[in-house]
């Protein structure tokens, strides 16, 4: 840990990580959202949606749908089975990696521009330094990719190391707290607003979501659409608890590094919400 992050203490660092994640998931999330990405997958044979599951799996290499069913988490093993091994047969792994960051390499040109990211490079690389693989499946399979030559290219790669740590950590919280995928969904959606959009995109019947919902309801931490004060009060404390798990890279590139991440990232961050390829949810997040 830098000696700036130990004397300023967690709490501070805490804030400034949460807010460096919140800047650079922006930008990493537009690989699942951009037009010009799912066509790049249509264009080599993949299903439009369900070319998500090939994408984000494929740094496992030729898995069937076992992997990213217990990584992923949140999708019903339904979506898996429909996704995989069969996108293997129309495109390799290897493929799909690079078909992702070509893609990517045009969306990013078209929304980050000419800016010039080598600094901040540099931080979210030396944030990524600091991060450890031992239970933290996806990661460790993102993290053994080589890194992107392409600045803006490699500031994504850096974004989806960051973003696939914290989400193993996420897992691994929601397990603690004894939340199923569909409980974790019909918290989440209530508490980041954007329940319409996971429970149309994860998979889940509308039987399982009610069931999820009832079982929450007998924990007290849902009431009819809304989360109780207890909930909402769980809700926050499972995100703490993330955050709390995220911690080792940003407290390897100092509290100063941190901020100075948020600093440069915020803008870029702007600029991909102003692009209008986002839901408008995203910008709450973070």
């Amino acid at each position: 840990m830098s000696d700036d992050a130990t004397a300023a203490g967690p709490d501070e660092l805490r804030r400034a990580s949460r807010r460096a994640w919140g800047a650079l998931e922006t930008l990493h999330v537009l690989g699942y959202f951009a037009p010009a990405v799912r066509d790049a997958y249509v264009a080599l044979g993949l299903h439009p949606r369900l070319s998500y599951f090939a994408a984000r799996s494929a740094a496992f290499g030729p898995v069937g749908p076992a992997v990213p069913t217990a990584t992923f988490y949140v999708f019903s093993p339904r979506l898996h089975e429909l996704a995989l091994p069969a996108s293997w047969s129309v495109a390799s792994p290897e493929q799909v990696q690079h078909t992702r960051r070509q893609a990517m390499a045009g969306v990013l040109e078209q929304v980050v521009g000419d800016v010039d990211v080598t600094e901040l490079v540099e931080l979210a690389t030396t944030a990524c330094d600091g991060l450890t693989a031992p239970g933290r499946p996806l990661y460790a399979a993102h993290a053994a990719l080589d890194r992107p030559d392409d600045p803006r290219v490699a500031l994504w790669h850096a974004a989806t190391l960051l973003r696939e740590h914290r989400g193993d950590g996420h897992v691994a919280v929601l397990l603690r707290h004894r939340l199923d995928p569909v409980e974790s969904l019909v918290l989440g959606g209530l508490f980041s607003v954007n329940t319409e959009f996971v429970r149309t995109t994860r998979g889940w019947t509308d039987e399982q979501w009610d069931a999820g919902t009832r079982r929450l309801e007998r924990r007290g931490l849902v009431h009819g659409a809304a989360l109780t004060g207890d909930g909402l009060a769980f809700r926050r404390r499972v995100e703490r608890e993330t955050d709390d798990l995220a911690l080792e890279g940003w407290a390897h590139l100092g509290l100063e590094g941190t901020q100075r991440v948020v600093e440069l990232a915020t803008p870029l961050r702007e600029r991909v919400l102003a692009s209008g390829i986002l839901p408008e949810w995203v910008a709450a997040r973070g």
